[in-house]
């Protein structure tokens, strides 16, 4: 019987050095060589237009919510900021009207006139409450605001000395309403004009970036077009389709909100320009003339107090008086007040006639406070009150036009800011709509 023979068992031997090379060899990973296919031949060539095409429908749609987005916050931060130094304004107003009543009342001597009286108190007050709005309002103003509330308090405890001692008829007196004049020109005043100047660059940022919106919507728009259109170009001569419609319709709609929202904002920003240069203008003319309108009338006031020795405020006067008249002529349309201060500018002329040419302080005084009437026709008092409210009313109603032309102008602009988006989304779905109808025609 003849016995097989079985074969050796197999032994491990290590893999030779050319066998190792051959193994380490670097290949295409599979996920890299699927991309790699995805993108090959015609109908890959396809698939990158549309990932190009719907990529930028999207930015666009990016684009047009940011320069909408863009342009209302600038409209509302300059609405605010406006109202901001409205109120800014307003507190200096109060101060030099505060400080015009503490010095003329100063002239009549002893009890000061109530109504006068009362007329400072409500101007300080006003002047605390505006100061606590403002700090709310504008944070970045909160740090000098506080600082004036401070010299504020000091202001009104030197004013209540002069009052003091001007009741015992004490010339101490006199010395004090200077020195309470002082804290208010000298330390509470810079203050609040470098609040008003803060406000303003802040206003006329805001204005100028309104119509940068527009930008961000035509750019976008552009690029956009642009893609689409050599999308649907590069597939015409492919595919010999001349048309593709979903896509067309996308280039349609890019082409619409460009138009719709660009024109919408350079109107927006025709409008804001209009509101800077016209009721905003006026309404800053007016602060300025009624601000330098009280400062003429305390360094009247001044002026007689100080008894043959206050040329310098005689000369302050002249200053305020060419300011008011250089803000009046500012007022776009029809302004009383420029009447009003000529009637004005006669009393103080009979004023300063009395005082420093006929000798005649008593009647100087009587001119300057109305009380008792003075016998001349000339009335400071009544002339500057007629005044005071006339462009008091014309300040609010230039002021409330400025705040409803710049709301308009936000009310008017189409939903695009929340409806950019979406409206990228929906392009770049048409064009992989219109993509696929082309692509479904290779498998």
């Amino acid at each position: 019987m003849t016995q097989t023979q079985s074969a050796p068992p197999a032994t491990w031997s290590p893999p030779t050095p050319q066998e190792l090379a051959a193994l380490q060899q670097p290949g295409t990973p599979a996920p890299r060589r699927a991309v790699a296919q995805w993108f090959e031949g015609t109908p890959g060539r396809m698939r990158a237009y549309l990932v190009l095409a719907a990529a930028i429908s999207v930015v666009f749609g990016l684009c047009a919510a940011q320069g909408f987005n863009q342009s209302d916050g600038a409209l509302q931060r300059a609405e605010a900021n406006a109202a901001q130094l409205v109120r800014i304004q307003a507190i200096h107003t109060n101060l030099v009207s505060a400080n015009a009543d503490a010095t003329n009342a100063f002239l009549v001597g002893g009890l000061e006139p109530a109504d006068q009286r009362q007329h400072f108190t409500d101007s300080m007050a006003s002047a605390a409450r505006l100061v606590a709005e403002a700090a709310s309002a504008q944070p970045a103003d909160r740090d000098a605001l506080g600082q004036l509330n401070t010299t504020l308090v000091t202001y009104q405890g030197l004013i209540e000395q002069a009052r003091a001692n001007n009741r015992q008829g004490l010339p101490i007196g006199s010395q004090y309403l200077r020195d309470a004049n002082a804290t208010l020109q000298n330390d509470a005043l810079p203050l609040v004009k470098a609040l008003v100047a803060a406000n303003e660059k802040r206003v006329d940022t805001e204005f100028g970036g309104v119509g940068d919106g527009a930008w961000w919507v035509f750019l976008g728009g552009l690029v956009a077009l642009f893609v689409l259109f050599i999308t649907l170009r590069w597939l015409a001569r492919r595919t010999h389709r001349y048309l593709n419609m979903p896509i067309a319709v996308g280039g349609v709609i890019v082409l619409l909100t460009t138009l719709i929202g660009g024109i919408a904002l350079f109107t927006a920003s025709g409008h804001a320009t209009d509101t800077r240069d016209g009721d905003y203008a006026s309404t800053l003319a007016l602060s300025r003339a009624r601000i330098a309108a009280y400062d003429a009338r305390s360094n009247e006031s001044l002026t007689l107090i100080a008894r043959g020795s206050g040329d310098a405020y005689d000369k302050a006067y002249n200053e305020s008086t060419a300011t008011v008249e250089d803000q009046l002529r500012k007022i776009s349309g029809r302004s009383e007040g420029s009447s009003l201060w000529d009637v004005y500018k006669v009393a103080h002329a009979e004023i300063r006639n009395q005082d420093a040419k006929m000798g005649n302080w008593d009647l100087a005084v009587k001119i300057a406070t109305g009380t008792p009437p003075p016998t001349t026709k000339e009335n400071s008092v009544e002339a500057f009150s007629d005044f005071d409210k006339a462009t008091a009313q014309e300040l609010e109603t230039k002021s409330n036009g400025a705040s409803t032309q710049l709301k308009d102008a936000r009310d008017g602009l189409p939903p695009i800011g929340w409806l950019g988006l979406p409206i990228g989304i929906l392009v770049a779905l048409l064009v992989a709509w219109g993509m696929s109808q082309r692509l479904g025609e290779y498998r």
